[in-house]
């Protein structure tokens, strides 16, 4: 029962970063993304486009969700510049980055990161900001930097988990969506709009880049082969980190839908089970804590207060040379409970050991 309510979750979630990658900003004269920032040059010849702005120290890196380029960021860089040096970016095969070697795991993603870095000689220190499956990048890219990382803010992050591969991990409905634009454009590359299949592969209010971009066999295959990994190699990235970002002060932020998407952990009880997944991946950290904010999954669209808040009090406390303070308390708060000492424990979806289990992970 939880685990078709989780898988109900991350289907949810990764349509609306498509919705997001593929959708319009809104109609302004002059839209900065629909050209490319930067072009970096990674050591096997591929561009990767970067997007920096601001001054100031630590540089803040966003890190969109699968499906999401940069352009994702429009409400929230354009802020943080105010107050530090900024910068978003578009992964491989997305925006005006080109296509990298598959399959694209979390490792392949945090190296093409790291090494786009070195290329446009952006140095720490960072403090890392990740959308939904962005926050499995962040974590693997502070793996390599694990010195330069002061903070990491996780946004509704995608919660590892190994799944039945390369289907059955709740994904198959997008997946076969994928598939099925991939096939038209290898079959009818300049006509794709010719077949019925095309319907729903390109919003209609792309902007006219990012349509172009979905034109291309090599997009689909990219988006596909990430997707593919998420449950799968990427996970198990994560997972071998252990303790290694033990150190680095974290924020988890929960998007109240998402959390409305999934049962309590007990009758009556909160927090649900994202929130409790979440609440386990900020205890990783000796410095964390997690929040339930009012919002979609696209917590940096609809909330970006909440994003430019924990980017800030994270810097404060980096320069004061201070942990950060706990964030606020749940906007949707409930009655709290002790999740430990409930007398009915369920099994935890993901590994089938009970919840009061410390083991699973």
């Amino acid at each position: 029962m939880l685990l078709r309510h989780l898988r109900a979750v991350s289907g949810l979630a990764l349509s609306l970063s498509l919705l997001t990658a593929c959708g319009s900003r809104g109609a302004t004269a002059v839209d900065p993304y629909a050209r490319p920032g930067r072009l970096v040059t990674l050591p096997d010849g591929r561009s990767i486009n970067l997007r920096c702005s601001g001054r100031g120290s630590p540089t803040v890196l966003l890190e969109s969700g699968w499906g999401g380029g940069s352009g994702g960021w429009y409400k929230v860089q354009p802020r943080l510049a105010r107050i530090t040096r900024v910068c978003a970016y578009d992964r491989a095969g997305y925006g005006f980055s080109d296509p990298g070697l598959l399959p694209r795991d979390g490792a392949a993603i945090a190296r093409d990161l790291d090494q786009a870095l070195t290329a446009a000689r952006v140095r720490g220190p960072f403090i890392l900001v990740g959308h939904s499956a962005g926050g499995l990048y962040v974590r693997l890219f502070a793996a390599r930097r694990p010195q330069e990382v002061q903070g990491l803010i996780l946004l509704d992050p995608t919660v590892e988990r190994r799944s039945p591969q390369p289907s059955g991990d709740g994904l198959d409905g997008i997946r076969r969506r994928l598939r099925r634009c991939l096939h038209v454009l290898e079959i009818a590359p300049q006509t794709p709009e010719a077949n019925a299949d095309w319907a729903g592969c390109v919003s209609p209010k792309a902007d006219p880049h990012s349509a172009q971009a979905l034109r291309r066999p090599e997009t689909w295959r990219q988006q596909l082969s990430e997707l593919d990994e998420i449950f799968g190699r990427t996970s198990d990235q994560v997972f071998r980190l252990g303790d290694l970002l033990r150190s680095i002060p974290l924020y988890v932020v929960t998007a109240s839908e998402t959390a409305a998407a999934t049962p309590s952990l007990r009758l009556g009880a909160p927090p649900s089970v994202v929130e409790y997944l979440h609440q386990r991946i900020a205890a990783q950290s000796v410095v964390g804590s997690q929040t339930t904010v009012l919002s979609s999954h696209m917590v940096m669209i609809d909330r970006p207060d909440v994003v430019i808040d924990a980017v800030d009090q994270t810097l404060r406390a980096v320069r004061h040379d201070q942990p950060p303070p706990p964030l606020p308390r749940s906007e949707a708060a409930q009655p709290e409970s002790n999740l430990f000492t409930a007398p009915e424990a369920e099994l935890d979806p993901f590994s089938g050991a009970s919840i009061l289990d410390p083991a699973p992970y």
